[in-house]
């Protein structure tokens, strides 16, 4: 008799997990693809390797906020958004060995609310996951 593991939800954004590398930035803006939902724009790429199989970022324009105080708490919420819904993108990365760099900005011009982020965060890993199974390994 075969014991399924049960993998519980890892609901944490450590630091492997964030983009960081000036590189792979640079090249996700000049080859990555990108997607919009508003209030959001996507930029993704599959890089070779990395850390981690999931990598993200996140940015709000200072032309529409120009308060840092307002910045800093969208994107306190965007993470806060992403962190807890990852974990169905991140697994079928690990199921299919591939990686994946994401850069999440912002593009409304008022301050959300949470449940407004949360919402939009949710089509937005649904649609990147549908484009990551479609994409052959």
């Amino acid at each position: 008799m075969q014991i399924k593991k049960f993998i519980q939800p890892n609901f944490t954004f450590k630091p492997d997990e964030k983009l960081k590398s000036r590189k792979l930035i640079e090249q996700l803006f000049k080859e990555g693809k990108s997607l919009s939902y508003f209030p959001f724009r996507i930029i993704y790429i599959q890089p070779q390797t990395n850390l981690s199989h999931l990598q993200a970022a996140f940015s709000v324009s200072s032309k529409n906020f120009k308060k840092a105080v307002e910045r800093n708490r969208i994107k306190r919420l965007m993470r806060e958004a992403y962190r807890l819904q990852k974990f169905s993108l991140k697994n079928g990365l690990n199921e299919q060995g591939k990686y994946l760099a994401v850069f999440i900005i912002y593009t409304g011009k008022e301050l959300p609310l949470y449940e407004t982020v949360f919402e939009k965060m949710t089509v937005v890993l649904h649609r990147l996951e549908k484009i990551i199974q479609e994409i052959p390994s």
